[in-house]
């Protein structure tokens, strides 16, 4: 293992963005276990230090792959085509009437039910979202494309934190 390699290479699984979740989750606990600082409590204080940024070099690379919006920016990034979301808000009209048609219905949704109807909604349209990000990354290799769709998938999730929040507030 290097330090400088890339999260695929790390957890030595194919640069794509359908993963196996179980087979990654497996993959990082042998990870945690092979680099993990109280194994090398013996060999002193410099290697146990290197030992705990391998720790959480690992642990990174976990979050960002088991993540599959993160994962997705990741592989944009890794392929020339960066997020670059604070710079670039350019969202198709479509999508932002969407978010302006949410938006209103949070603001106007004065029930549990009617909060949690729009989160349905909101559910559905980030996973197919996801399954058009799995087409363009692992079918079409449109990464630049890809990216526009993970711009919008950061709208959408914030959004659905928006929901949770208003859920709580409701008192659910």
């Amino acid at each position: 293992m290097k330090l400088d390699s890339d999260d695929f290479e790390l957890f030595a699984i194919p640069r794509r963005f359908e993963q196996d979740r179980a087979a990654l989750d497996a993959r990082w606990r042998t990870l945690q276990a092979e680099v993990h600082p109280d194994r090398f409590v013996s060999e002193g204080a410099a290697a146990q230090r290197v030992a705990m940024q391998w720790a959480v070099r690992v642990n990174e690379a976990y979050q960002r792959l088991k993540d599959p919006l993160k994962r997705a920016a990741y592989l944009c990034e890794l392929n020339g085509a960066p997020i670059e979301a604070e710079n670039n808000t350019a969202m198709p009209a479509k999508f932002l009437i969407q978010q302006m048609e949410w938006r209103e219905a949070l603001d106007e949704a004065a029930t549990v039910e009617a909060v949690e109807a729009l989160n349905d909604d909101v559910a559905g349209h980030r996973q197919r979202a996801l399954t058009e990000l799995k087409g363009l990354i692992d079918g079409q290799g449109d990464f630049a494309k890809a990216a526009g769709e993970v711009r919008a998938l950061m709208f959408v999730e914030r959004f659905a934190a928006d929901i949770d929040r208003r859920l709580e507030q409701l008192g659910q």
